[in-house]
């Protein structure tokens, strides 16, 4: 009697932009207990998307989701060695100001298809 347990992986649908770049490995292979980095690099990676987006008046699935070795590297460099309260202090911050941007973002993207 032969089983087949073969699994097969669709690609993740999103709703807008499907041809979103691959997340840095190492934030799928962190100990839980360090799940507060890439949480910290997810909503780095973010705010500097919708900076981006009010800056440029550009809502493209380019804009929005861009490659994440700057947002990486952004983090590696300046938050990475900080403990986790400091990281979530920033966390707290990078949100209040992404709130701040939130009724322009939407604009931008909603007339460009990409909310």
């Amino acid at each position: 009697m032969s089983t087949d347990l073969t699994l097969t992986m669709t690609p993740k649908q999103y709703r807008i932009c499907n041809d979103r770049p691959p997340r840095p490995a190492w934030m799928d292979e962190l100990h839980p207990r360090e799940a507060y980095k890439a949480l910290t690099l997810m909503d780095l990676y973010e705010l500097r998307a919708w900076e981006q987006i009010a800056a440029k008046d550009d809502c493209s699935c380019e804009t929005r989701y861009p490659e994440w070795g700057t947002a990486e590297q952004e983090y590696l460099d300046r938050s990475e060695a900080l403990p986790q309260r400091e990281q979530t202090a920033l966390r707290l911050d990078w949100i209040e100001t992404r709130k701040s941007l939130r009724i322009v973002v939407q604009a931008i993207c909603e007339a460009q298809g990409n909310w």
